[in-house]
């Protein structure tokens, strides 16, 4: 059975470090939609920090131009599916990159925890990505119940 969209969202923007906190803004307000927890909102918000860094950083490091695209939709059993995606050099080996402290900037700047983050914020992380061709990082949440009418009483 197909899950029932309660509303979706792209959004493209360049690959630089101040569209982060676009992309961070963004999803949070679009998630606030579904009356969610203060707690669940900086979860997500800190999932998404982690991915849209990772495409900027990893995926066009060393100055390449390029776009991220970031594409989210809520679903009427109060979830939301994440997207991040890039063109960028994309990750030879996953499940290397995904282990924590693995990095490949080699400015000593990145701790390697990206991956870890997304993780424990997030119910499911799937990473997709082929070298040279980008990387695509799926994050899946659900939110808490609503409070029952009796609850609020």
């Amino acid at each position: 059975m197909k899950k029932e969209v309660i509303n979706r969202l792209k959004l493209v923007f360049d690959a630089v470090s101040e569209n982060e906190a676009l992309a961070r803004t963004v999803v949070t307000a679009f998630c606030a939609a579904m009356d969610v927890t203060l707690s669940e909102l900086s979860d997500v918000r800190c999932a998404v920090s982690e991915a849209v860094t990772n495409a900027i950083v990893h995926g066009y490091g060393g100055g390449a131009r390029g776009c991220v695209t970031l594409l989210a939709t809520l679903y009427g059993d109060r979830s939301v599916k994440i997207v991040i995606r890039d063109s960028g050099v994309g990750i030879a080996d996953i499940a290397v990159a995904m282990q924590p402290l693995y990095t490949t900037d080699k400015s000593g700047e990145r701790s390697g925890m990206g991956f870890a983050v997304m993780q424990s914020f997030m119910d499911t992380v799937r990473v997709r990505s082929k070298v040279g061709g980008g990387t695509s990082v799926e994050l899946k949440k659900r939110f808490s119940p609503l409070p029952s009418r009796e609850d609020a009483l």
